[in-house]
């Protein structure tokens, strides 16, 4: 047994697995790889790997720029935390500053987000915090999903037609809106219910109504409020740091600047074209002319960059598989504010604010410091940390165009409006932007099927895989289980096929 594990392991040892791609998704496929033995070497086109998952010091507290926290459903974010050794670090959310509001209600203002809903759906029209936000008219509205027949049973694939219809448009426009523009960054329209909350149909069919099957899948809850989500106590960038750390405890390498320009396959060997690369100085000032950085020659190719790079990389090898998105998906910025403002101890709006569309700039807010205790032990007293995000599916992000200086300052006026506290520019500690261009959310209409349509023919093509959140969704809880799977795929076929 032990000499055929022998042999198994120098057989890996004699495949080269090249990653595209240093986020989350492309380094679990290289550890999945180097885990067997097999040599791996991976390419990030950036500065440093982690994608979605960076951090950096604003204001003297290192702060997560990206991903905060992450979806405990699988189960396998928390079983990848446990195997990286992180397990006494993570971290549940806090419960003592309540819970989101809304924002931007006509003739309300600012009200907390109603309990016990599914994507803003609430579960009884006239409970009071419900009734605050749509009025009396509105939630009579709402009311008439009871008695309303169930005209197509199971079978609406838009969110939002499906609560136009049975709740109307306040509903719609301020319950459901603020949470898919600032949860997906989309409209209601475009999100099917049947991946953003699965089992709605079928209890809308079973119950005879939208708010009866809300009020259905509620009772069916196993976890608390607030406890979907989990955090690692110094920033989720640590998953990454702990990813890589692994990967070269392993032999494995990490370029960063490694920008990948295409791919050439002969026979059994890919030949991977990289970029030329700018030498910059310790300052990162460009210090001399690019220099042309020679290729590699590997036995599988594993793309884990965004939807456009990996088409454009993938299409001329791969049959069936369009070139270019069939839509690209939404441009998000957030700004991290660290201010010195005691009059936040009180948490005046919970864990942050969602907005109703058309009424702010921003489309979110998340008070850091009273979502996260170790972020507010790291900030300090009367200290606390803002993040603002700008952006949706059909709208680019209020900061395009505007310098840091500027898309802070916007940010610090949205927080002073978002928050109901005014905020002077004095306050601010701190502030730092970054842009994302996310995948379109898993839950868009129609891109289940058209994800599956590319994801099988990638699977034709031999020495090939992708990964990443076009392919598996947004979120960890979604991208970690299919890199994982997609990695095993892929050195299988090249280790016994």
């Amino acid at each position: 047994m032990t000499e055929q594990l022998d042999e198994l392991y120098a057989h890996a040892h004699e495949k080269h697995v090249v990653v595209v791609g240093g986020g989350v998704a492309g380094l679990i496929a290289a550890w999945e790889c180097a885990k067997v033995g097999m040599r791996v070497t991976v390419l990030e086109a950036g500065e440093r790997p982690g994608g979605v998952l960076r951090s950096a010091e604003v204001g003297g507290v290192v702060l997560d720029l990206g991903a905060e926290s992450f979806a405990t459903r699988g189960g396998h974010v928390r079983a990848l935390i446990d195997e990286l050794g992180l397990s006494d670090d993570v971290v549940a959310p806090g419960t003592g500053a309540g819970g989101a509001w809304v924002a931007g209600v006509p003739g309300v203002g600012a009200a907390p987000l109603p309990k016990g809903g599914v994507l803003g759906i609430p579960a009884n029209p006239f409970a009071e915090d419900v009734r605050r936000i749509l009025g009396w008219g509105g939630a009579w509205r709402a009311y008439l999903d009871r008695l309303k027949p169930v005209l197509t049973i199971g079978h609406e694939h838009s969110l939002g037609r499906l609560v136009r219809s049975r709740l109307g448009e306040k509903a719609l426009d301020r319950l459901v809106a603020p949470v898919t523009t600032g949860v997906y960054s989309a409209h209601p329209d475009d999100i099917d219910p049947d991946v953003a909350a699965p089992g709605l149909n079928a209890a809308l069919t079973r119950t005879g109504s939208l708010t009866g099957a809300v009020a259905d899948l509620a009772g069916a809850r196993t976890s608390a409020p607030g406890g979907a989500v989990l955090g690692l106590r110094g920033g989720m960038a640590r998953l990454a740091d702990a990813l890589v750390e692994r990967l070269e405890v392993l032999g494995a390498e990490v370029r960063t600047r490694a920008a990948v320009d295409g791919l050439e396959r002969a026979g059994a060997t890919w030949t991977i074209r990289l970029a030329a690369r700018e030498e910059r100085d310790e300052d990162d000032a460009v210090s001399g002319p690019a220099v042309d950085v020679g290729p590699l020659e590997a036995d599988v190719v594993v793309v884990a960059i965004g939807e456009a790079g990996a088409r454009r990389l993938l299409a001329p090898h791969v049959t069936g598989l369009a070139a270019e998105p069939a839509r690209p998906g939404p441009v998000v910025e957030i700004v991290t504010l660290v201010l010195d403002a005691p009059e936040l101890d009180a948490k005046p709006r919970g864990t942050g604010v969602l907005t109703v569309p058309g009424s702010h700039r921003a489309k979110a807010l998340t008070h850091a410091t009273a979502k996260w205790q170790w972020v507010a032990e790291a900030a300090g007293a009367h200290r606390h940390v803002v993040r603002v995000s700008f952006g949706t599916q059909n709208e680019e992000p209020a900061t395009a165009g505007l310098d840091d200086d500027e898309a802070a300052a916007l940010a610090l006026e949205e927080a002073s409006a978002l928050l109901g506290v005014a905020l002077a520019p004095h306050q601010l500690a701190g502030a730092r932007r970054e842009r994302f261009l996310q995948a379109q959310p898993a839950a868009t209409v129609g891109l289940k099927a058209a994800t599956a349509q590319a994801r099988a023919a990638i699977q034709t093509a031999p020495g090939i895989g992708a990964v990443g959140a076009w392919l598996a969704g947004t979120g960890l809880a979604q991208v970690v289980p299919d890199a994982i799977a997609e990695a095993e795929r892929v050195r299988r076929r090249a280790l016994f096929s």
